[in-house]
């Protein structure tokens, strides 16, 4: 008998569609290949690059508005798997290097306050790197995090505040990016960078403090998706799945709060959504007791933003959502538990 979650998931999006081929089903990589081709043509990367305006960007900005500026909308591309050298992605990524101030090597996007915030070049840096942008500027993007390397293995972007602990958001940012660069370039300058990095995510159990053993954040254990700079547990191990790092031989208790194993009865997770990645981006969404989102509504840091001016159900102020792609791509908040739906 079929798995209905592969089932399920095998009647999804390319985007979706052709990871499940490669990583669940065991397909033949001509097989995965040419459904991965599809992403530009159909469902939500040819929506998505559709949205791009006469100039090469995307919401009208570099880095904002978040989260449908050219660097986010890029990003979500990139981690549905638009082919390397897709033409429009590579005009929008060398608007990224072109448009950016430069400081000690890395991008600013920030007007006055120049600043090369690690986590941002870290995700430029990966964004360059999956199309393949042809611009020597992306080396001194890697040469610039190499040197900011904080002494516990990983990278914090508030170290120009004078943090000395790393910080796992700006860890893994930083190493997708040094990946990408890493296999673009051939290059083995950034392997002890990104070993000692696994060190530092390891130490921590992936979501552990180091010194107490207590979970760093809930919101680590509660999956979504687009992650964008976001570190939660399955970002971490995606990402040590993708440099092909060793298991860790380490002893590890199994937590409640893992999330793993939490399933539904169709076989898919049970974990309610984090507040922190919700987005303008147009949702539709259902909440646990069946009651739909109203037309217009959207989910905008954790609270409802609702054009009709009513008080959000959280009590949080009003969030007017700016401007919104045609398709949902983010869900409600943890204290509003639902499950997306597509709506396509």
């Amino acid at each position: 008998m079929a798995d209905p979650t592969l089932t399920w998931l095998l009647e999804g999006d390319p985007a979706v569609r052709w990871q499940v081929e490669r990583d669940l089903v065991g397909s033949a990589s001509k097989q995965w290949e040419s459904t991965r081709s599809l992403i530009a043509s159909e469902g939500w990367g040819s929506r998505l690059l559709a949205e791009q305006d006469e100039y090469g960007t995307w919401g009208g900005g570099l880095y904002g508005p978040k989260w449908i500026s050219t660097t986010y909308t890029l990003l979500l591309l990139r981690r549905f798997g638009l082919d390397v050298g897709n033409p429009r992605a590579l005009v929008g990524s060398h608007i990224l290097l072109d448009d950016a101030d430069w400081v000690d090597g890395g991008v600013s996007y920030w007007g006055k306050r120049l600043l090369a915030e690690r986590c941002v070049n870290g995700i430029v840096l990966s964004i360059a790197s999956w199309f393949d942008t042809d611009d020597d500027r992306i080396d001194d993007i890697a040469a610039l995090l190499l040197r900011a390397r904080l002494d516990d293995g990983g990278w914090n972007c508030q170290d120009h505040h004078g943090s000395t602990h790393s910080s796992m958001h700006t860890t893994v940012s930083a190493c997708e990016g040094l990946l990408g660069w890493k296999r673009r370039r051939g290059s083995t300058a950034a392997d002890e960078a990104i070993a000692s990095a696994h060190e530092f995510l390891l130490a921590h159990r992936m979501y552990r403090s180091h010194t107490t053993g207590e979970v760093i954040s809930e919101d680590w254990t509660r999956f979504s998706f687009p992650p964008r700079w976001f570190y939660d547990i399955l970002k971490g191990l995606d990402h040590m799945r993708d440099a092909g790092a060793a298991p860790d031989p380490g002893p590890r208790k199994p937590s409640r709060s893992s999330g793993v194993g939490e399933r539904t009865d169709d076989g898919r997770s049970a974990r309610t959504t984090p507040t922190r990645c919700s987005s303008r981006w147009r949702v539709v969404a259902q909440a646990v007791d069946g009651t739909p989102c109203e037309p217009g509504e959207s989910w905008i840091g954790g609270r409802r933003a609702n054009p009709r001016g009513s008080v959000p159900p959280s009590g949080g102020r009003l969030h007017p959502a700016r401007r919104s792609w045609p398709f949902p791509l983010c869900r409600k908040a943890a204290r509003h538990p639902g499950r997306l739906i597509a709506s396509f």
